[in-house]
């Protein structure tokens, strides 16, 4: 056995060659005395002629049925005029098969195999190897081998090292949950997987290293959504003696390599940056799509005389009056609005007030408390139209945006705009805020870690300062931290880090993480940063993402091979499974009665428990 050529990428100029191929019957049609077959494989599928003139292999032909998997040797033809195929690659050619091995049957598959298939999402990741073979799912997970191996070369030619980190590391639990492993040897002791390897790349850059990447797993144990998984990928980068514009240069360079080579586009850089601030006031969200306008603005001023005492009393708090302009809202009826408004209330909103710009003029319940002023100050600050709804909220600054960002996405939704095809807007969030207070835990926790570095005018503060002066100027310190977004989707994001130990104890002492405490959890950097580390940053992309937004898909369960569901459950293996005794033995656990109690009686995949 010898496959010359794959089934998708007979061309031609193969015509009349004889060649080998292998892969699966897609399907096959018996057209007045001639079979055809399409053979499939990774790169595609070909048609298949078998003939009568040719009575044995014409009769095995006759026998094939969907997913047989077969060798054929055949020459290269081209198809008759009129016959050609312009929707496929191999649509000008066919194979006249001279001689087939078939290599195995296949029973009847759970559902088709084809990217017509409506099977559910369920039944798919049970016979996950079946669905793998559909064409969707070969497509994107070769765009993710050609992405991965953009970026490898890309980052090689930039002077960047491959250089792996442990999966077995030690518990730092400042983030989501660890994953927790048993040590055999160390009975009572856990290893964690790695949330990221965060404090080991930079003490590459301790080592001397000062360029580091890898294709790195992350493992985190948190509730899923359409975007997230208990094990995925990033393209993880570490840099020593380097600025923010260092890294955000590379990555653009990274971003337009992948776009070009992979899907032949070519994407404008340098990307707009917008600071924290910015990106929150006018669009409610520190991942801003900018495929669309609907920006959020500031009316605060053109109702600072109101007599409406909903928005007097939350101006005169220290509170903000924004508004949103939906074009061609106007049609929304009270109940689509009465909805809206239900729903914003999750997001913290007390109400949504409301006003529709007509031909006739502004039409709401809450108008007669406006002057027309004021209503005509609306209207030229959004920039309304006859047909347009304006939506207002009135609340301190941090609530409005949250409320008013989520309803700018629902809008767009709604409107379509965010299913722009092959539109990809690209943009960094810069100057994050350092720290953010919880009041449900009555204190302080970093934005994005505690290694992030703080801006030159926080870091000089935290440096000379002490006591009640800075803990009171916490909430305005900003971080060396940037995130990239893309069609309203983090992509990535990273920071400068921070390289002295005592800046380091002191970020940990702020988060009140005890001096005890840091040298348990960390105090392998904390010692690191004292023998000569240099400054560095770095920055991690999420593989799954990036590849998911690329090929279109909504979910990044469709571009990983093995995802688990959203209940954190692998249908095709059975993972996670229970063990024996022995085995927990072996780790010293015994589990608790209590979880005993709730453990199910599963059966294998593919086994069905009979019923008592």
């Amino acid at each position: 056995m010898k496959r010359t050529v794959y089934c998708g990428a007979v061309r031609k100029e193969h015509v009349g060659q004889k060649i080998t191929l292998c892969g699966w019957v897609h399907n096959r049609r018996d057209h007045g005395g001639v079979v055809f077959v399409d053979l499939r494989d990774r790169e595609g599928l070909v048609q298949l002629v078998f003939h009568p003139d040719r009575p044995e292999v014409f009769k095995q032909g006759e026998g094939l049925r969907s997913e047989y998997v077969l060798e054929v040797q055949g020459e290269v033809r081209l198809r008759p005029a009129g016959t050609e195929n312009p929707h496929l690659p191999t649509g000008a050619v066919e194979v006249w098969a001279e001689t087939v091995s078939v290599f195995n049957d296949c029973k009847t598959p759970p559902f088709e195999i084809s990217e017509y298939s409506n099977a559910s999402e369920d039944v798919r990741l049970r016979y996950r190897y079946l669905d793998l073979r559909r064409p969707p799912l070969q497509k994107n997970l070769l765009l993710r081998h050609r992405i991965t191996q953009i970026s490898r070369d890309y980052l090689v030619k930039n002077g960047f090292l491959e250089l792996e980190t442990p999966f077995l590391g030690k518990s730092t639990p400042e983030g989501a949950r660890d994953f927790l492993v048993p040590s055999r040897l160390s009975q009572g002791q856990f290893y964690a997987l790695p949330q990221s390897p965060q404090l080991y790349k930079q003490l590459f850059m301790v080592a001397g290293f000062d360029r580091y990447y890898q294709i790195a797993r992350c493992f985190r144990d948190e509730d899923l959504r359409a975007d997230r998984q208990p094990e995925f990928t990033q393209i993880d980068i570490e840099m020593s003696f380097i600025e923010e514009e260092d890294i955000i240069t590379l990555i653009e360079g990274l971003v337009k390599a992948v776009f070009k080579e992979a899907l032949g586009k070519d994407i404008p850089a340098p990307f707009p940056r917008l600071s924290y601030d910015e990106a929150q006031s006018r669009f409610g969200s520190d991942k801003p799509d900018l495929r669309y306008a609907m920006e959020i603005t500031d009316v605060s001023a053109v109702f600072q005389k109101t007599g409406f005492k909903v928005f007097s009393g939350v101006l005169a708090a220290g509170g903000v009056v924004r508004a949103l302009c939906f074009k061609g809202g106007a049609a929304m009826s009270r109940m689509e609005i009465d909805k809206l408004t239900e729903w914003v209330k999750g997001f913290g909103a007390k109400g949504l007030a409301w006003v529709k710009v007509t031909d006739k003029g502004p039409e709401s319940s809450i108008t007669k408390f406006f002057t027309s002023d004021e209503l005509a100050g609306l209207q030229k600050a959004v920039a309304a139209a006859p047909g347009d709804i304006v939506f207002f909220g009135a609340d301190q600054a941090a609530v409005v945006s949250t409320y008013l960002g989520a309803l700018r996405v629902e809008l767009a939704k709604r409107a379509g705009l965010s299913k722009t095809q092959d539109v990809y807007k690209f943009c960094w969030v810069v100057d994050f805020p350092l720290f953010e207070y919880s009041e449900q835990d009555k204190k302080w926790n970093s934005v994005h870690h505690p290694f992030t570095r703080p801006s030159p005018e926080a870091e000089e503060k935290l440096q000379d300062g002490s006591g009640d002066g800075v803990k009171r100027a916490l909430g305005t310190f900003k971080s060396r931290a940037y995130d990239l977004v893309l069609n309203g989707t983090e992509l990535g994001g990273g920071s400068l880090r921070i390289h002295r130990s005592r800046l380091q104890g002191k970020i940990f002492e702020i988060l009140n993480i005890s001096p005890e405490a840091a040298r348990a959890k960390f105090g392998f950097l904390l010692e690191a940063l004292e023998f000569g580390a240099p400054p560095h940053g770095g920055i991690a992309l999420g593989l799954d993402r990036f590849v998911a937004l690329l090929a279109g898909e909504d979910s990044i369960r469709d571009v990983m091979a093995y995802p688990k569901t959203q209940k954190g459950t692998d249908p095709m293996s059975g993972a996670p499974s229970a063990v024996d005794e022995l085995q927990l033995k072996e780790v010293g656990l015994k589990l608790s009665a209590a979880v005993v109690g709730k453990k199910k009686e599963t059966s294998p995949p593919g086994e069905t428990k009979p019923a008592a």
